[in-house]
């Protein structure tokens, strides 16, 4: 049996420890090291007890990749450390799946302007590959560095992209109203995402400028073939993980329900993990699974399609994603590792 040796950098995370988890029980994968810059020496299941008799193995630190020959890595860091780690190390002893913003943007100006610091690897934003396996599949299989999608840009572009591939839309005025639960902050302390805070609590954050808007933006644009500005606002819903996003866009001449359906039959009658329902999606029929749920119609009295989308922001928007991407590059059945169905109620 085909195996891939993997390591895991920065895996006491949410996203890193989701990947262990995934990772763990992949028919073929072998997960050879994990690591931690702040809690290196320390066991993974005393950092993350959920994984006691699972995965007991000491957490490294960065300097013993060294010590392994590995095929791929998996980098679950912050914004920013990654492109210094990929800057340092490059990508000829491994092939490599980001999983932070520091490779989804073709622009390393761009970039600076949303990240607010300057690109250390900007002559590698060209060699990284979009990893949004539903439209990006061909040249994921090839690549050997691999940014993978933000989680609210996952649940955006898929279920946007029939629209505009199609032309059922303008591309002008599209406007994104999306929520997501707290794990999509990361696992670090603090006010905002105190549990006396958001329970029972729903705000906006990030109004106007955040950072997956032009991500959201290159992305609709590639499928416009021409330039998309979108309306793209984040809320916080008390609960621990799933996303569900809302997309209005105004309807070409002569769209009907019909030609809507037959556009996302046509883009995803063939896809593992996304699925087109009747109705509109909830995020408890996605939750700890790799799905897509999507929805969209046509309200003639505004002469809008309205859609809706759902994901689970850690797996379909973060570390499923990345080990469905991994599944591609080599050559391994897609839905390896993640069968699992969701987990409801």
């Amino acid at each position: 049996m085909k195996q891939v040796r993997v390591g895991v950098v920065g895996a006491t995370g949410y996203t890193g420890s989701e990947l262990v988890r995934i990772l763990s029980r992949h028919p073929h994968a072998r997960l050879d090291i994990i690591t931690s810059v702040s809690r290196a020496g320390e066991r993974f299941s005393d950092v993350h007890p959920a994984f006691r008799g699972i995965e007991d193995r000491t957490l490294a630190p960065l300097s013993a990749l060294s010590e392994h020959e590995l095929d791929l890595l998996l980098l679950a860091l912050p914004h920013g450390a990654s492109m210094e780690f990929v800057s340092e190390l490059g990508t000829e002893r491994f092939r490599i799946i980001d999983l932070s913003g520091d490779f989804r943007l073709r622009s390393s100006a761009v970039y600076e302007e949303w990240y607010g610091r300057a690109h250390v690897s900007a002559e590698r934003l060209s060699d990284a590959v979009y990893g949004l396996p539903e439209l990006n599949r061909a040249d994921i299989r090839s690549a050997r560095l691999v940014a993978n999608p933000g989680c609210y840009p996952t649940s955006v572009i898929l279920l946007a992209a029939p629209l505009l591939k199609h032309r059922l839309v303008r591309s002008e005025g599209i406007v994104i109203d999306s929520k997501s639960g707290v794990t999509g902050a990361g696992s670090a302390a603090r006010s905002g995402t105190h549990f006396p805070w958001v329970f029972g609590n729903f705000r906006a954050y990030g109004l106007l400028r955040h950072r997956h808007t032009p991500e959201i933006e290159q992305a609709l644009s590639d499928l416009a073939d021409r330039d998309v500005r979108v309306q793209f606002t984040p809320h916080l819903l008390p609960i621990d993980r799933g996303i569900l996003t809302t997309v209005y866009a105004e309807a070409v001449e002569g769209v009907t329900d019909t030609m809507i359906r037959q556009a996302y039959r046509q883009s995803y009658g063939g896809e593992t993990f996304v699925r087109v329902l009747d109705g509109p999606p909830s995020v408890k029929n996605v939750r700890a699974s790799n799905y897509c749920d999507l929805f969209a119609t046509f309200d003639s009295r505004t002469n809008r399609v309205v859609g809706v989308s759902v994901i689970d922001n850690l797996v379909k928007g973060a570390a499923g994603q990345a080990v469905q991407n991994m599944n591609i590059m080599f050559d391994l059945p897609e839905d390896a590792g993640l069968e699992q169905p969701p987990l409801c109620p």
